[in-house]
């Protein structure tokens, strides 16, 4: 007769079987959705919708299916920690997916695959009309996907938990509201500064060009292009496993830094992705630990040290190299830092105007998703809050409530941990200054190794084998705070701009 010890470790191997089937579906449905942005022909969407439904469907059946059930009350407490670990994320994933009826699952990803040309139709024209039945459609698909999970919760917490599950609406609310009520003062002394930074840039940048510089940064910060790739995309992002961690970028003919910074930052999420540990692929252990610690990845790469006057005196030769700009490192340090209030862009906002972009795309799909905001206000209500929080208001659609993909995917609770993980990077990266007293001298010396091989010891390796306050307790020695952000961001553009 077997032991229970043997009984529980078969059980656990089969367990794991299962698991791995649903992961290795998403991870093909994420192939295809990399596809239609990047090279997918224009009339493939008919087919390419029919195809991400199907393996959703598939995927949705795998995670729900009974045989998973029994396998998650039998091995819950009777495994050892890693093994728990796995049983804790596989359950919660669970137990939220069975709550969604198959048919849902399937027409929301249909939706939203239907919804991505549309979107970028209504983006070309600048004509929210275009868009605002299928965004409708998308909102009240997902109110029913968070009504049939909890009805008696807050429908929007319902969502922000399919992207930050341990960080609770509370928490993430008093961090915004700080940030809300903060970086107003330290925006307008900015404005009413006399200083103005230098600005090296004029004229056009050849698309070719800017490429090969990007492909040079990509190099020099340690991007393993044995395990990854470099494409354009309308709306940089990054996707893939530890074997397969692609970057997109795009590219301005006048704002080559643009390209840049994008593409820093979308290496941070790939380098996060590749150092996640090769024998756990399939399994939690070997999935990154959602997005407020992944954004944080992305912006400690773009912003503490992409944006450093260490990495410009590094790298200041290459841009004169391949875009002709002869410009010192500290010039360049301050065209990388300018503040720009009367930018309309998300993706192109410096890092104190991001966070009031980001606070303005919160308060709308919260409002939506709460029933509070009808769709067909949007564009209103975007213009308004722009002119409230940032000084300026957009003139079409596409400057402002077309700029982004996300909700063309149905991501309703997304856009927080944007901020999340921002404010993460800079407590991580007053964490590794005091691991390494030396850092601006290995950034400028292109040492970044010791740098990557911290982050993937204390984040990267770990999977999802803790949740996010203990995974950031673990790394920093305290819980999430915006004080380091506010400190770091104070010190930073005070310097640059005299107050």
């Amino acid at each position: 007769m077997a032991s229970k010890e043997t009984t529980d470790s078969d059980r656990y191997e089969e367990f794991l079987d299962h698991v791995r089937k649903y992961n290795y579906v998403g991870d093909a449905a994420g192939v295809l959705s990399w596809d239609q942005q990047v090279m997918m022909p224009d009339d493939g969407t008919p087919a390419r919708s029919k195809q991400s439904s199907t393996l959703s469907t598939l995927e949705h059946e795998l995670l729900t299916d009974d045989d998973l059930a029994a396998h998650l009350e039998a091995l819950d407490g009777s495994v050892d920690d890693d093994q728990q670990a796995v049983v804790r994320e596989v359950k919660r994933k669970h137990r939220r997916a069975r709550e969604v009826p198959e048919e849902l699952v399937e027409e929301l990803s249909e939706a939203s695959s239907n919804a991505l040309p549309v979107w970028e139709e209504a983006k070309a024209e600048s004509d929210f009309s275009k868009f605002e039945e299928p965004l409708e459609h998308l909102v009240e698909l997902r109110r029913e996907y968070a009504a049939e999970i909890d009805p008696d919760r807050d429908p929007y917490e319902v969502l922000v938990e399919d992207y930050e599950p341990y960080l609770d609406i509370e928490t993430i609310e008093k961090i915004l509201g700080e940030l809300k009520s903060t970086l107003p003062d330290l925006i307008e002394q900015v404005s009413e500064s006399d200083v103005e930074l230098a600005d090296p840039f004029d004229g056009e940048y050849d698309e070719a060009d800017q490429e090969a510089l990007v492909r040079e940064a990509l190099d020099e910060i340690g991007y393993n292009w044995d395990r990854g790739r470099l494409d354009t995309a309308p709306h940089p992002f990054s996707t893939g496993t530890q074997f397969d961690a692609r970057v997109t970028t795009r590219f301005s003919p006048d704002d080559p830094l643009d390209a840049l910074g994008s593409t820093i930052h979308e290496f941070g999420h790939a380098r996060y992705t590749l150092g996640l540990p090769d024998e756990q692929y399939g399994t939690p252990l070997g999935e990154s630990r959602d997005m407020t610690v992944h954004e944080s990845q992305s912006r400690f790469w773009e912003n503490h040290v992409g944006r450093t006057l260490p990495f410009w005196r590094l790298f200041g030769s290459t841009v004169e190299d391949h875009l002709g700009v002869d410009a010192s490192p500290q010039e360049l340090y301050e065209a990388s830092n300018e503040v720009y209030e009367d930018n309309l862009i998300r993706v192109e906002a410096d890092e104190l105007t991001y966070h009031m972009h980001i606070v303005l795309r919160f308060e709308i799909e919260r409002d939506l998703i709460r029933g509070d905001l009808d769709v067909s206000e949007v564009p209103q209500v975007w213009n308004e809050k722009m002119e409230e929080y940032l000084g300026v208001r957009p003139e079409h659609d596409s400057e402002g409530c077309l700029q982004d993909i996300h909700w063309t995917y149905g991501n309703f609770g997304y856009f927080p941990t944007y901020s999340l993980g921002s404010l993460l990077a800079a407590q991580l990266d007053a964490t590794v200054r005091e691991e390494f007293d030396d850092l601006d001298a290995k950034i400028e010396a292109g040492e970044f190794e010791p740098i990557a091989d911290w982050l993937t010891e204390e984040i990267h390796q770990h999977g999802c084998r803790y949740t996010t306050p203990e995974l950031i307790e673990r790394a920093t020695g305290e819980s999430l705070t915006a004080e380091y952000f506010l400190d770091y961001a104070g010190e930073k553009y005070g310097d640059l701009y005299d107050f």
